[in-house]
């Protein structure tokens, strides 16, 4: 890793800048696996709390359902949208901390996009050049792969990124995969299910995004291989935003123009390698401005 890049993903950006809780993170566990179990043991998955002590949680590792309070949000992703909003928001519901005995109904109710923020926020807050990342998990039900982020942390002495996902608690469910060290493969890019789809080497009908319709293939992939170039640039937007010049698309299923199709290719293309293409990426950021002009829940 050069120095540009080090610096790059050492930067906070709006969503991870832990501004007080700085000096809590560095406390935390430095080890992957470590510090996934107790993020675990403090936040739940909406899909968690929505199927109670059934499926994961049938051995109620995440604790009794039932015990999580008739008149909060069974979501809450729109409350806690940064790191330290999400440190703040556990304080207030149990001032130790980050605990490993929180009780069901001082966790807090979010999905996989928000954990992975906290924990790029931690690691840089420690040093450790950490990134997010965004596309599809094809290990939680067999013949589909879902919507889902995870993290990257560099490790200097392998010279390597070690890719992990951090929101679940994952130990003897028999998951075909190390969670804690993933294997790149174990992973369904956005890039790779983008260019894959275009070429017409697959439907994509097995790429899913969990918004209660049936959301698939370049519909569901581009809208993730939009949220992996903002969060591979510091920016980890959330599901509420999407850039303005794809909305027709992603939100109604209206065609993009072949112009924007092959922007997007020319995109996906470069995502397969970040690191090789990291200043390429950066000038596509730079230029291709119409991606990040993003709309908004409350003026569109």
């Amino acid at each position: 890793m050069n120095k540009e890049m080090r610096e790059h993903y050492l930067a906070f950006g709006e969503f991870t800048y832990p501004g007080l809780y700085a000096a809590y993170f560095r406390s935390l566990p430095d080890d992957p696996r470590e510090l996934s179990l107790l993020l675990s043991k403090n936040i739940l998955h909406r899909v968690t709390l929505a199927q109670g002590n059934q499926y994961a949680n049938a051995d109620l590792r995440y604790g009794d359902m039932n015990e999580w309070p008739w008149y909060r949000s069974a979501c809450q992703d729109d409350i806690y949208l940064t790191a330290p909003a999400i440190a703040a928001g556990l304080f207030r519901l149990d001032g130790r901390g980050f605990v490993p005995d929180r009780a069901v109904e001082n966790k807090l109710a979010l999905t996989c996009r928000f954990v992975s923020v906290l924990v790029s926020s931690i690691y840089k807050s420690k040093g450790v050049p950490c990134r997010s990342r965004a596309g599809f998990a094809p290990y939680f039900q067999p013949g589909t792969s879902m919507d889902h982020w995870i993290n990257q942390i560099w490790l200097e002495k392998e010279n390597r990124w070690l890719t992990f996902d951090a929101d679940g608690l994952y130990d003897g469910l028999g998951l075909p995969l190390e969670p804690y060290d993933m294997p790149l493969e174990q992973f369904d890019w956005a890039a790779e299910a983008w260019l894959a789809i275009r070429r017409g080497e697959t439907d994509g009908a097995r790429f899913l995004y969990a918004d209660g319709q049936g959301t698939n293939s370049l519909r569901a992939v581009g809208r993730y291989l939009i949220y992996d170039l903002h969060a591979i640039m510091n920016h980890e937007i959330s599901y509420v935003f999407q850039p303005k010049c794809m909305e027709d698309f992603l939100l109604q299923g209206q065609a993009l123009p072949e112009e924007r199709l092959q922007e997007l290719d020319r995109l996906a293309a470069l995502l397969l390698d970040p690191d090789a293409n990291f200043s390429r990426l950066l000038s596509f950021w730079n230029t291709q401005r119409h991606f990040r002009r993003l709309t908004s829940p409350l003026v569109g």
